[in-house]
């Protein structure tokens, strides 16, 4: 088994080059990675977007979100969460055998002390506390197999950049499952930093005490290849948040001009249908801005572009162009 040395911490980075020993890389070699994160939000596959995250707290605090190519639920990372990654040919006991590719994780972790153990269907818990979530992708005869492992996370970010305002959004799209956390750094016999965790997990992973025996050095090819990927997808809006399922969303709030309320449908990134409610007072006709908005890209600088020049005081009296973004994307 070889391993890629990867330093970035940059997702979009990360992401593409997990995609990249998935699918392009020409060669025979089983693989495990270790990779972080800095602050963001790691979108599952069949997830729509808007409907996992917090978008005002991660607009304020600079989060990124970015999709996977694997399904389950939406995850937080900052750099006290540690990722690992198998790329391996897809035998018949590999497909979907999340034990498997657990197991050896769950053993370096027993050996350092921590009482982890496999639960559920893809998780790894210490006392009924979920400290790693696990998904997997498949191509051709490879597959992906990664998961996380909350070292020293901030675990008050995680609640506060998933927790979700209470509108509603009625998709077709896999929703998270938020279960309770813990990190494990409190449970290690020996206190370790995350780099020297990180060394420990990939000699017990590798089975060897001499890493660099088992590292394929990425040539200039490779990384030309990495980074186009991830020019075109994952530093891509349509793919992080157009790639979304279908949605019908209702948004509303209370200004000083009145209560407004907007309830659509959204389709490949786009609005859909667009229908405007509430007690504010105007004199234009709304199904005329309800039509404008029609074809819109649900993303906040577009539809600020679709209403900056609408005489939008005709049709909400004292409610601002700021007031509406605020409704639609806080």
């Amino acid at each position: 088994m070889k391993t890629i040395i990867n330093d970035s911490k940059n997702p979009r980075f990360n992401l593409a080059l997990e995609e990249y020993v998935l699918k392009y890389l020409d060669t025979d070699e089983d693989f495990v990675l270790l990779w972080q994160n800095e602050n963001s939000v790691i979108i599952g596959r069949n997830q729509n977007t808007i409907e996992e995250i917090n978008a005002s707290y991660v607009k304020a605090h600079d989060v990124s979100v970015v999709r996977r190519i694997t399904g389950g639920g939406a995850v937080y990372h900052d750099l006290g969460n540690l990722n690992f990654s198998f790329v391996t040919h897809s035998l018949k006991d590999n497909l979907n055998n999340y034990k498997k590719f657990t197991d050896p994780v769950i053993k370096a972790l027993n050996e350092l002390g921590v009482p982890a153990e496999f639960a559920g269907r893809n998780d790894i818990v210490v006392e009924g506390q979920k400290i790693s979530g696990n998904a997997q992708s498949f191509y051709k005869q490879k597959m992906l197999h990664h998961g996380t492992i909350l070292f020293d996370a901030d675990l008050k970010k995680i609640a506060d950049v998933l927790n979700v305002k209470p509108d509603k959004i009625a998709s077709k799209g896999i929703k998270s499952n938020r279960a309770r956390v813990t990190n494990i750094k409190p449970y290690l016999k020996e206190e370790i930093t995350m780099t020297e965790f990180k060394t420990l997990l990939l000699k017990y992973l590798l089975k060897t005490e001499k890493i660099e025996d088992h590292v394929y050095a990425l040539s200039h090819d490779d990384l030309d290849k990495i980074q186009a990927l991830m020019a075109t997808r994952y530093n891509t809006w349509e793919w992080n948040y157009g790639e979304s399922p279908d949605a019908s969303i209702e948004k509303s709030a209370r200004f000083a001009g009145g209560k407004i309320e907007f309830k659509f449908d959204v389709q490949l990134g786009k609005i859909s249908t667009m229908k405007i409610y509430g007690d504010f007072l105007g004199t234009k006709d709304l199904a005329e801005l309800e039509a404008h908005l029609l074809g819109t890209t649900f993303e906040e600088s577009a539809v600020i572009d679709a209403l900056k020049d609408q005489p939008l005081d005709d049709y909400f009296l004292n409610i601002t162009l700021d007031d509406v973004i605020a409704c639609l994307f806080d």
